[in-house]
């Protein structure tokens, strides 16, 4: 059974998702930091590159965001693309578009004002991603307001519960809207979610008013808060509790629960114990070790996670553990544990992108296809972001994709190291004593002429230059007609010095 763990404090909000004690989503609002993703502005076309097929929209943050060809929504296009044809020729010229490739410079101009939704928050040097395929989600729906086509989750597999679901979409939605029905709409009535349908249709009609009105770069609509976000996006009946520390927030959840799914009432609690409530869940303990780039298993073996830009590199290893049969059996259950927990960390972390898991080899293909669709089952099971698994390569690799969405917890989290600048390692004291003494007889060739001076070091470089190399200073006295005295500062950056 899950439980919904609400923290919050003047500085910060957390939520956090566990399954049976264990921590499986976590995430973090503050005051001071505004989340983007979901949320809709009125832009401002600044740039269009043809090349790339991409325009660049400023929405009023530090970096313009980006929206490509892929993002704009179909019949936008045509319709811009459409709108300077002779009117006798409409028809034709219309269905000639439908044909032909799309060219953002027939559809945008620049210094035009456009409604966007930011996609993707921006990520290291990019800019927020873009779309007019616009989405609200809701409880059951994901709401399409401008894509008239029903989809259904791919969890959802009996055919008459997919036909009825789709039924009731197609009767309720408005013209030309679409949804995506989501996993939770699940055997639930007709009322259920035509009351979804309508609640996310209002939200659209105020967005578009709202439109009409607001200045240039302007957010016009944001998601849910973080507490009610939660809620909306994990109340099913698999959550045990809602747990909340703060008796607002907990007014706030009780009130949003009762309007949108009041059989869970009952479910919202108010803690009010001495123990700040993520020590008592051992919360904050589970977010240290999901920042380490090892992963202790159950077994006695390890996961060995690495993260670049580019992708996200998972090592197996077994680690003490040597099993009670033989070698494969051994493999197996260390590989199918790995699994399960490589599934939990990725929501944990918040890893998207490319994915390269190296399990441990093994001979048999049998055991093989077992563990690929022992992983397949519980992304589907456990993980509400698309992914995409190929089969084990010829190198013994599985490589998958999953959708990024928002910071990952590193990003959350840290910052790069100001002594090795997000490398992970720093120099040794030899490189860096070896560095620092070239720098320092450049510095002596330009002071020619002086006869007495002292060089402060850290204490680290200090004690290795007088104990190792020493003989450097005498050189640099003899050649040019100095006297040197060293000093030693614990306050002196390792990789620094000063000259006296």
């Amino acid at each position: 059974m899950k439980k919904i763990i609400i923290n919050v404090a003047a500085w910060q909000t957390r939520v956090a998702i566990l399954r049976d004690g264990q921590l499986q989503n976590i995430y973090f609002s503050s005051p001071v930091s505004t989340t983007l993703e979901q949320s809709y502005f009125k832009g401002v076309v600044t740039t269009i590159l043809p090349g790339i097929q991409t325009a660049f929209v400023d929405i009023g943050q530090e970096k313009a965001g980006f929206l490509h060809i892929s993002e704009i929504d179909r019949e936008l296009a045509i319709d811009r693309m459409s709108s300077t044809v002779d009117l006798d020729d409409a028809p034709q010229q219309r269905e000639s578009h439908h044909r032909q490739a799309m060219d953002i410079g027939k559809i945008l101009k620049e210094g035009e004002h456009i409604l966007v939704q930011v996609s993707k928050e921006p990520v290291y040097e990019k800019g927020a991603k873009l779309t007019t395929c616009f989405t609200l989600p809701g409880r059951f729906i994901v709401l399409m307001p401008n894509i008239p086509r029903i989809a259904i989750s791919k969890k959802i597999e009996e055919r008459e519960e997919r036909i009825r679901l789709k039924e009731i979409l197609m009767k309720n939605l408005p013209e030309g809207m679409g949804a995506i029905i989501r996993t939770t709409s699940q055997n639930r009535t007709e009322k259920e979610i035509v009351q979804d349908v309508q609640y996310l249709t209002d939200i659209w009609q105020t967005i578009m008013h709202e439109y009409q009105k607001a200045k240039p770069q302007q957010k016009i609509h944001e998601d849910l808060p973080l507490p009610l976000r939660m809620i909306r996006d994990h109340l099913d009946d698999d959550v045990e509790e809602v747990i909340v520390d703060d008796k607002q927030t907990q007014a706030d959840v009780y009130k949003f629960v009762k309007k949108i799914a009041p059989e869970y009432m009952y479910k919202v609690k108010l803690y009010s114990g001495p123990q700040n409530i993520f020590e008592k869940y051992q919360i904050d303990k589970q977010i240290e070790q999901a920042l380490s780039h090892k992963v202790p298993l159950r077994s006695g073996g390890s996961l060995i996670i690495e993260t670049t830009e580019a992708m996200t590199v998972v090592d197996v290893n077994t680690g003490k553990y040597i099993g009670k049969a033989n070698l494969e059996d051994t493999i197996l259950k260390t590989n199918l544990e790995a699994a399960e927990e490589v599934v939990r960390q990725l929501r944990l972390r918040n890893i998207g992108g490319l994915i390269v898991i190296d399990f441990i080899d093994m001979a048999s293909s049998g055991n093989q296809q077992k563990l690929m669709r022992f992983l397949e089952k519980t992304l589907k099971e456990r993980d509400k972001f698309q992914s995409v698994v190929l089969k084990v390569s010829e190198f013994g690799l599985v490589q998958m994709t999953r959708k990024r969405s928002g910071k990952t917890l590193l990003q959350e989290l840290t910052r790069a190291c100001s002594c090795c600048h997000g490398l992970g390692f720093v120099k040794s004291t030899q490189m860096q004593c070896y560095a620092i003494l070239s720098e320092i007889r450049e510095k002596l060739q330009k002071m020619r002429g002086t006869k007495h001076i002292e060089i402060t070091f850290n204490p680290t470089i200090f004690d290795y230059i007088t104990t190792i190399e020493y003989n450097a200073i005498l050189a640099f006295e003899k050649e040019l007609g100095l006297k040197i005295t060293l000093m030693s500062n614990p306050e002196m950056p390792v990789g620094e010095f000063h000259i006296k």
